[in-house]
């Protein structure tokens, strides 16, 4: 869904570090496969790296804007409310 409002990451810093993750995943199965754990670490690292970069491009400003903190506000009528009355067990009324 383009322009969905669940932000599930549709900004520059989110692709950047999906994309590089991804070749870095791409690179580590080759080399996994290839029986060659030199580069599968190499692809590890790469991944890695996409995650880092990521943050950063996020640091920047480039990933979804900081929520703001809800404020919990109380209302008049709640603030002097009477609790709620409670029923005894059955057997205590009698």
């Amino acid at each position: 869904m383009a322009g969905s409002s669940h932000g599930h990451g549709h900004t520059p810093a989110a692709w950047t570090g999906s994309i590089i993750i991804f070749i870095g995943f791409c690179v580590a199965g080759v080399f996994m496969v290839g029986d060659n754990p030199l580069g599968f670490w190499g692809g590890m690292a790469i991944v890695a790296l996409g995650g880092v970069i990521g943050a950063i491009m996020s640091a920047m400003g480039l990933g979804q804007p900081k929520a703001k903190p809800l404020r919990m506000v109380q209302s008049a009528t709640t603030a002097t409310a009477a609790p709620r009355a409670t029923r005894e067990p059955v057997a205590a009324e009698s």
